[in-house]
């Protein structure tokens, strides 16, 4: 395996790495809302909980990162 794929393969498990995770999965947020709203306006209740289900599927994304987050902190000896 060469030098740069392995430091690609490492970032994925950085503390930048796990950032621009939280913020591609939080950027998906902005096309649930509108997928909610757009349901809503046209009284779909299939399209409301397909919606709903994704917003879900956001926010335990965002927990499971976020406690891989503190992981990784936990890890750094200059935290503590």
């Amino acid at each position: 395996m060469s030098k740069a794929l392995s430091k690609a393969k490492g970032f994925k498990k950085s503390k930048s790495g796990t950032y621009l995770s939280m913020a591609t999965t939080a950027f998906g947020a902005i096309g649930v809302t509108k997928q909610i709203k757009k349901a809503r306006a046209e009284h779909d209740t299939l399209r409301l909980i397909d919606a709903t289900v994704s917003a879900v599927a956001i926010v335990t994304g965002l927990a499971i990162l976020c406690r891989e987050l503190k992981r990784l902190g936990d890890d750094d000896v200059l935290l503590g």
